[in-house]
């Protein structure tokens, strides 16, 4: 892991200071992390943390893997009240701040997001809680409404926001599901679950993927039906035999995300539809955010070529 020496205090020098995350740290880290968790999300483990301090994995056609960093904000007594991880590629000009947690502290979250811009200089797009399917460290986006402190120091800090989807929650078992089987069910890998696939004369229609995580929780990844097939109930019955699967498997509540799509698009309303007939309650927007600065080495250049003439 990188070691980061830049210090950013949002309160006096004597009250707070930044640093670099340090193995004592991992309780107190682990109860920020905590505190922002939605429903549907199991709580943060240590083996959680150690692996989001590992960073990502080496990623096909990449040179190097990323660099991952994580910073707290400490108070006098050198107890973290607030974590920032940002990760960055030798080889990519891209910053991505992965998650950021201050109990909505607004001075603590603008120190945060400072010191890891700062740190991350050299990247002229410098993204913040980019995309994805819920998982252990977060819901796959910001949570705009329950964490809008956070949005507000995006804002703040130079971030433009955009809201890329919907977090969807209920709990299991799901009463009177039927208990036809429609679809075959094969161990996914990765990530760790079940794909769920109806065929016609053997070629595949509509899939799912889904998984049970820690504490009982479980997430639907992805819900898909060929353009012909749909409208014929096809979407219906297979989400009825997953979430019959993830009670078996002993989930007790399943989140999922449903991406904004334009109007324009067809069936855009399809997924939402689908969820709330299935009683899947809206929990919040999920917002994500980037930066986007001149490129250090294209603006010295374009000076040198200025002086030049």
């Amino acid at each position: 892991m990188r070691k980061d020496k830049g210090a950013f205090p949002p309160r006096p020098a004597s009250e707070s200071e930044m640093r670099p995350y340090h193995p004592k740290d991992e309780p107190v880290v682990r109860e920020l992390i905590n505190a922002d968790r939605l429903p549907g999300q199991p709580c943060c483990t240590r083996d959680m943390l150690a692996d989001a301090a590992r960073g990502p994995s080496r990623l096909a056609g990449w040179a190097a893997p990323a660099q991952p960093c994580i910073s707290v904000l400490a108070d006098a007594q050198d107890r973290p009240h607030g974590v920032i991880v940002f990760l960055s590629w030798p080889d990519v000009p891209v910053g991505l701040i992965c998650w950021l947690h201050a109990r909505e502290d607004p001075a603590a979250l603008r120190a945060l997001l400072t010191h890891a811009v700062a740190e991350l200089a050299g990247c002229p797009l410098v993204e913040a809680f980019v995309g994805a399917p819920p998982d252990p460290l977060g819901p796959g986006g910001l949570s705009r409404t329950r964490r809008a402190a956070t949005h507000d120091a995006l804002l703040e800090t130079g971030f433009t926001g955009r809201r890329q989807g919907c977090y969807l929650h209920r709990p299991l078992p799901v009463e009177g599901l039927p208990a036809k089987l429609v679809a075959d069910v094969f161990p996914c890998e990765f990530p760790p679950g079940y794909r769920l696939i109806i065929r016609e004369e053997d070629d595949p229609v509509a899939e799912t993927l889904v998984s049970v995580g820690p504490d009982h929780t479980a997430t639907v990844w992805w819900i898909e039906t060929l353009t012909a097939q749909r409208h014929h109930g096809l979407a219906q019955q297979l989400l009825s035999q997953a979430l019959a699967l993830l009670a078996e498997q002993g989930a007790t509540e399943v989140a999922l995300v449903v991406d904004d799509l334009p109007e324009t698009v067809p069936d855009s309303q399809a997924a939402p539809q689908l969820f709330d007939s299935f009683g899947f309650a809206f929990i919040d927007q999920l917002w994500t955010y980037e930066q986007r600065r001149p490129n250090p080495a294209r603006t010295a250049g374009s000076a040198r070529a200025s002086r030049q003439h």
